[in-house]
């Protein structure tokens, strides 16, 4: 008897740490907020659909402006900086909904434009000026009337924030009790999914309920994808997990190759497949993942270079790599289907026009238009200075 109670007493403790029903930590005022977490909101003007500049591409660039380019006439349409962002970096990406172009800026500053003109909808801040929050590696998530996005303070640690989409105001957050989340949250089954340290999370996306945490033995890094039934994220280290988006149970586990890591945003899913880019420390891999059982379909290894970038574009997978490489594998098969090496290192995503023998990508320098049948690269728009150590910027072709 003795033996059997104490076997229960320690199948509730496993339960308790590794899949807990999380303590809530919800605030539905900003009175309830520090000032170091607290939002404010300025609503300009009232917020409406916008018909498309679709002659247009918005650069996010390093130094921290946002621009809308004018691809047909090659000029700046209008630009959009942050009041007063103490660093000069472009560090999140944006997102265009119903022609309003939703944009975080490190300093913690969210803004609402409208496509066409560069105008302000409204601004919200996280945060204040003297105790700043840091937005960093975001995407403002747009789903049923909210924005969400994780915002990291100076007290090492972090908050999901809802905001309503129509002015900015704040409508509900979670605090973490870490600042390591610098990954986007993913909305699905009305449900928002993120991490924060070893810990994966569940909310109701209206309320901000918090359902279910799961606690892992590693840090939980990577971007969530799902396929529609099942939940994927990876972690710091070679795993990636297959979760039950209702109790966040493992489905199944998969190992990537010894000395294989990193995966962060390198994450696809699309007809029960997930394909996912890891970085080595000798090589480098994409798999190629069965989404129902966690099974390797193949795998296409990059000797001494390290993968930097992936999207899936025209039914294949398209990327860059450290060393400058662009490359396009084959779905079916995982093999090179087109390769060309750079003279530019890309710091931004890849947008493709409508043309399909281009694709843009930003460098240090500006804008490279590439030519895909030449395999030639055209500085479409050239900044006017350099920065020594530019992070990252991001395109968005508006259409």
């Amino acid at each position: 008897m003795k033996q059997k109670l104490t076997a229960l007493l320690f199948l509730f403790t496993v339960i308790n740490i590794f899949a807990q029903t999380p303590a809530s930590k919800t605030n539905y005022s900003n009175k309830s907020l520090t000032a170091t977490d607290m939002v404010t909101n300025k609503a300009l003007k009232p917020l409406k659909k916008i018909p498309l500049d679709d002659a247009s591409i918005l650069i996010y660039d390093y130094d921290g402006s946002l621009f809308s380019w004018d691809l047909e006439a090659e000029t700046i349409v209008w630009t959009v900086k942050a009041t007063d962002a103490s660093s000069e970096m472009c560090a999140n990406k944006i997102t265009l909904h119903d022609g309003v172009v939703y944009v975080p800026f490190i300093n913690g500053e969210i803004f609402a434009i409208d496509n066409q003109t560069g105008a302000i909808f409204w601004k919200s801040r996280l945060g204040s000026i003297t105790d700043q929050i840091v937005l960093k590696d975001q995407t403002p998530i747009v789903s049923n009337g909210k924005l969400f996005i994780i915002a990291q303070n100076q007290n090492q640690s972090s908050n999901l924030y809802a905001l309503d989409l129509k002015d900015g105001s704040f409508a509900w957050n979670y605090k973490f009790d870490t600042a390591i989340n610098d990954t986007t949250p993913l909305v699905f089954d009305n449900k928002i999914f993120t991490q924060s340290g070893s810990n994966v999370y569940v909310f109701e996306a209206n309320t901000g309920k918090a359902i279910s945490q799961k606690t892992f033995e590693e840090q939980m890094t990577g971007n969530f994808a799902t396929d529609g039934q099942n939940v994927f994220i990876a972690s710091e280290k070679n795993n990636l997990f297959a979760l039950n988006p209702n109790n966040l149970e493992t489905v199944w586990q998969f190992k990537l190759d010894e000395n294989q890591y990193n995966i962060k945003e390198r994450i696809i899913c699309k007809d029960n497949k997930i394909y996912v880019g890891a970085q080595g420390s000798q090589v480098s891999s994409l798999y190629a993942i069965d989404s129902k059982t966690g099974t390797q379909l193949w795998k296409t290894d990059f000797k001494d270079d390290n993968i930097e970038y992936i999207v899936k574009e025209n039914e294949n997978i398209w990327g860059y790599t450290r060393k400058k490489k662009l490359f396009e594998l084959d779905l079916t098969n995982g093999e090179i289907a087109f390769e060309a090496k750079l003279t530019t290192l890309p710091i931004s995503n890849f947008e493709f026009p409508k043309e399909d023998n281009l694709l843009y990508y930003y460098c240090d320098a500006g804008l490279i238009q590439f030519d895909l049948n030449e395999k030639d690269e055209n500085m479409y728009y050239m900044r006017t200075s350099l920065a020594d150590n530019p992070y990252s910027a991001y395109l968005k072709i508006i259409r």
